[in-house]
């Protein structure tokens, strides 16, 4: 499964907006416990007792902006070549063996990282993480495999991506937002480069990277943690550590001038207008990005100015939203979809989004919608408790892109003590016009006849 807009489900994405963020530890969300293997993997555990059920998380930190150039959808390609089968466990045994324990798996690759997980009953984990730390290491698949499993994921770009609309317009415009970081390209690939991957790009691929050394498990829900800590050693230790490579770095080049892509298609019958900012990560102790999730809080949602200012005040728009996203290794991105109200042009609507944003930087926000914000991210980051497989998601993503645990269990306190000050320099700083894409999906005009 890739992870086409770097996002899980509507609900993990919430949850992540919420709790991710790096301060000195002062209040505990999940009161993790966290190991480190001599072989170098990192273990964590979060203990959840009201239910005989775990869920079991392995990220390797490696993702699609650590593909060599000329291989976009290499990452993507072998999370589906790693349900092909070891010498120990034939292809496609390791989901039915979770499935007849009454369990389910799935895997997902993002820009940073790769992960794979399983939600099964605790006696069971022993089991997956015997079958996980053998496909660390003896992944075993011959090319008649890679060619038929290539097949399933340019039929799976196909169904996500060129046969919709809304995938074209938006590759396009994640594409036009970064000038030559990787971020730029997509998750699942550029065709031709996809359709040109071969078994042993894979392979070298899959030696690089995954490594004990390059992988966090985490382990949410009815378990102890020095009993995780023993089936860790008795399966993921035995596996060396490895080399790994050097890890590229790209440079985003000063951006100056603002990009515009317009999409006309036939299928489309509900005109959007979507606008992207790059904008920071949660990858250090910067409190910008606090200041930008309480801005995304006050700006976002039904409740947010935005929507208030375009769908209930002056009706010009059906829906809208705004996001900030800090999930990233190097950067994050923000931004504004709406969609218009009947006889609405795009123009129209950009100008009055236009005009929201330049208030908010002319004349600023109220105290009292910044605290009211920060209730509801606050009150999310009590009601993530009590999902199972979230907290190990939260925790294992932050981890995978550099964080730390310190980062997940201070962030409320972090979000209380965000000044109006630094939200309003937060948004000055994030509506830079020249560090922006814009793009229009619109139906198109019927041809005459």
């Amino acid at each position: 499964m890739v992870k086409l807009a770097s996002r899980w489900t509507v609900l993990a994405i919430a949850i992540w907006l919420v709790l991710v963020g790096g301060s000195p530890a002062i209040a505990e969300v999940f009161k993790p416990t966290r190991y480190v293997l001599e072989n170098g993997l990192e273990l964590v555990v979060i203990e959840d007792h009201r239910r005989p059920v775990v869920a079991h998380f392995i990220y390797y930190r490696v993702g699609s902006m650590d593909e060599e150039k000329g291989k976009t959808g290499l990452a993507h390609f072998l999370e589906h070549l790693m349900f092909k089968g070891t010498a120990k466990v034939e292809s496609g045994a390791f989901s039915r063996l979770v499935t007849k324990h009454g369990g389910r798996d799935n895997a997902f690759t993002s820009k940073d990282h790769t992960a794979y997980f399983q939600i099964i009953a605790s006696e069971q984990l022993g089991l997956i993480m015997d079958m996980e730390a053998d496909r660390m290491i003896n992944l075993s698949f011959d090319s008649s495999v890679a060619d038929s499993e290539l097949a399933v994921v340019l039929e799976e770009r196909l169904s996500r991506v060129e046969s919709r609309p809304s995938g074209i317009f938006y590759e396009a415009l994640n594409a036009a937002l970064y000038l030559n970081h990787p971020y730029r390209r997509p998750i699942i690939g550029w065709k031709p480069e996809v359709s040109a991957l071969t078994r042993a790009d894979a392979l070298d691929f899959y030696q690089n990277w995954y490594k004990p050394n390059n992988a966090v498990v985490v382990i949410s829900g009815d378990v102890d943690p020095k009993a995780a800590l023993t089936l860790a050693e008795q399966t993921y230790g035995k596996i060396p550590r490895g080399t790994l490579p050097a890890k590229l770095i790209y440079h985003e080049p000063e951006q100056t001038s603002a990009r515009r892509i317009i999409r006309e298609d036939e299928r489309v019958r509900q005109a959007t207008l979507q606008r992207m900012y790059i904008a920071p990560a949660f990858n250090g102790s910067a409190r910008e990005p606090y200041a930008l999730n309480v801005l995304s809080e006050v700006l976002g949602g039904e409740t947010g100015l935005l929507y208030k200012a375009l769908v209930v005040d002056a009706r010009k728009a059906l829906s809208s939203s705004f996001w900030y996203d800090g999930d990233g290794r190097d950067f994050g991105s923000a931004g504004f979809y709406a969609l218009p109200s009947p006889g609405v042009g795009l123009e129209e609507l950009e100008t009055r989004i236009d005009k929201v944003i330049k208030d908010i930087l002319q004349i600023g926000i109220s105290e009292a919608d910044i605290e009211t914000a920060k209730k509801r991210l606050l009150a999310q980051a009590i009601f993530a408790r009590d999902s199972l497989d979230g907290p190990a998601r939260i925790v294992g993503s932050v981890l995978a892109n550099g964080g730390s645990i310190q980062d997940v269990e201070a962030w409320p306190e972090r979000i209380k003590a965000v000044t109006k000050t630094e939200i309003e320099t937060a948004a000055k700083n994030l509506f830079r016009i020249e560090r922006s894409a814009t793009g229009w999906l619109l139906p198109k005009p019927a041809s005459p006849s």
